[in-house]
């Protein structure tokens, strides 16, 4: 697929999709969100491919939706069209939750509205010191989207959530860090080099675990303790029948870097 608004580039089984209209923010537009679900399921497919990278082209990640699009007032007589972003939108949240892979989103300026909360969506976020978050929907007449009133009470609970989305204030990535928003805050000029280190340490490691591990931590909330451990006795099981276990412990002994083949 072409993609017009769509960077994807693949490099030492990480691959990194690049939100790109820097010029408008990287707000969405067009098939942008379509151009997102394809350059996921891509990815997803692709089985050299043992990381993935979400970041924004010059000094946004993304302010969320072209508010030129509302502004015009043309909104509701585009109401297919409408229809067609949001089931975009949706399989984009579902691609990155789904899939087997951690996916990790590089903040490197503004996320607001649905940028901010393409962020949330993702396993892992590392923000550069010039990042902003900001859940501004309410000021703009328009409910929270991309699965924010999901992941947003997951990583910062209810009442830090709740104020963020009623308020629609800024916060910056410091305080984005201190709330549990962000993993952690780099110096801007190091944004990329440290996020693809992050990418490379996970893309070394077997990924078999590491599906597992995703698909295991995302039902945090919903297990009591006898089912998390009836689920690691489950996946150690099927661990013991792959290759790369042997491969593993083999690496260990010889004090090597272990090959993961994902078998």
């Amino acid at each position: 697929m072409n993609r017009e608004y769509i960077l994807l580039d693949k490099l030492d089984r990480v691959a990194t999709i690049t939100l790109n209209r820097p010029e408008k923010m990287n707000s969405f537009a067009g098939l942008m969100r379509q151009e997102i679900v394809s350059a996921l399921d891509d990815v997803a497919a692709d089985p050299e491919i043992r990381a993935v990278v979400i970041t924004g082209a010059g000094k946004a990640f993304c302010t969320g939706g072209d508010v030129n699009e509302f502004a015009s007032g043309e909104v509701k007589a585009l109401s297919e069209t409408v229809s067609s972003e949001r089931h975009a939108m949706c399989k984009a949240v579902l691609a990155i939750n789904s899939m087997e892979k951690p996916v990790i989103a590089s903040v490197n300026g503004v996320a607001a509205g649905g940028g901010c909360n393409l962020a949330l969506a993702c396993d892992i976020r590392i923000a550069g010191e010039n990042a902003r978050f900001a859940q501004v929907f309410t000021r703009r007449g328009v409910h929270p989207d991309w699965g924010g009133i999901y992941f947003l009470p997951r990583l910062v609970g209810y009442a830090k959530a709740a104020e963020l989305i009623f308020s629609g204030t800024t916060i910056g990535a410091e305080e984005a860090l201190r709330i549990g928003l962000v993993n952690r805050v780099v110096p801007q000029d190091q944004l990329q080099l440290a996020t693809h280190e992050l990418a490379l340490i996970i893309a070394r490691n077997a990924p078999i675990p590491i599906a597992f591990a995703k698909r295991g931590l995302q039902n945090f909330q919903r297990w009591d303790l006898p089912q998390a451990l009836d689920y690691e006795s489950y996946v150690l099981e099927l661990c013991r029948k792959t290759q790369d276990i042997i491969e593993g412990f083999a690496a260990f002994l010889e004090k090597r870097e272990p090959d993961f083949k994902g078998r």
